[in-house]
């Protein structure tokens, strides 16, 4: 029988280290395991992985990291060796995303519901103050968290994120079209280009391709199709914790100005520009990102 890469088998059992109820089975030559998952609601069975490389006799801080839109935790595979050196991370899958339980295309979305899933992973975990980053559309559920829960958010990260939806609505609008036409595949396929940038490796994009053409079509359409209605401008003067606003210089869909305009709402907040023409930087610029938010938690620390 083929072993599993060990690297792949330790990042498994660091993963459910911190998950209450996982399942264990030893019968055979080496561990499998089940991921860990809660039920948030009677609708919702919600995937998420806990990893912590720190060391083991210290207290560690922990980061909830939150995905854009046709993704899951695993978006952020490039920033995991930054990140888990020093800290716990947390990365669910949003509810209809990734691994946790898809929603029908009518299916009611919501900020407030949105954000109490991941405020029920973190009671689960039983993790009172976190750090927060969101990269695009988990950005901006991040700023609303963070307005929503201030004595649980100890410092926030958005990256290339929107504050309304509506700004591209007619583009929203459209890609209900395409995947309507072609599917989620179809769909990224089609918007892939811009999302990564020309500088993207060919090789890199295609993954990116498929791993969000996994979305189930029902969820995309339902979630996409919903976007416009979200704005959360009224939030952003009552986030009270540091704020970092992370964006691209040439970003395809939000101008640096633009970004700027919004980020100068949240009262500590400060913005960072990185050079390129994609318009999710937390892919692109992953390292880069990772170490800007590990450098903003240490500049902010309470």
């Amino acid at each position: 029988m083929a072993m599993p890469d060990p690297r792949g088998l330790c990042y498994k059992l660091l993963s459910v280290k911190y998950a209450p109820g996982a399942a264990t089975d030893l019968t055979g030559s080496y561990a499998e395991i089940t991921m860990p998952t809660l039920q948030v609601t009677s609708d919702c069975n919600m995937f998420y992985e806990v990893t912590d490389f720190a060391e083991p006799w210290r207290e560690h801080e922990t980061i909830l990291l939150l995905h854009g839109n046709a993704e899951s935790g695993e978006a952020f595979y490039g920033w995991m060796p930054e990140l888990t050196r020093d800290y716990r991370v947390v990365r669910p899958d949003m509810r209809g995303f990734g691994r946790s339980t898809p929603m029908p295309r009518d299916h009611a979305w919501s900020l407030d519901r949105i954000v109490d899933d991941f405020i029920a992973v973190m009671d689960h975990l039983k993790i009172d103050q976190f750090y927060l980053v969101g990269a695009k559309v988990g950005g901006t559920m991040a700023l609303h968290l963070a307005a929503r829960h201030p004595t649980r958010v100890k410092a926030v990260t958005v990256l290339s994120s929107p504050t309304r939806g509506e700004h591209g609505g007619d583009r929203y609008r459209a890609w209900v079209d395409i995947i309507e036409r072609t599917g989620v595949v179809g769909w990224a396929r089609e918007t892939m280009g811009k999302r990564l940038g020309a500088t993207f490796p060919r090789e890199g994009i295609e993954w990116w391709i498929n791993f969000m053409g996994r979305t189930a079509s029902s969820t995309q359409l339902g979630f996409i199709g919903a976007v416009p209605n979200v704005d959360i401008t009224q939030d952003l003067p009552n986030i009270r914790c540091p704020a970092q606003v992370i964006t691209n210089q040439d970003n395809p869909l939000y101008s640096v100005e633009v970004v700027r305009e919004w980020q100068q709402k949240i009262p500590r907040s400060e913005l960072m520009v990185v050079a390129g023409a994609s318009y999710h930087v937390a892919a692109t610029e992953p390292v880069k990102c990772a170490k800007a938010v590990l450098d903003f938690i240490v500049r902010n620390k309470t």
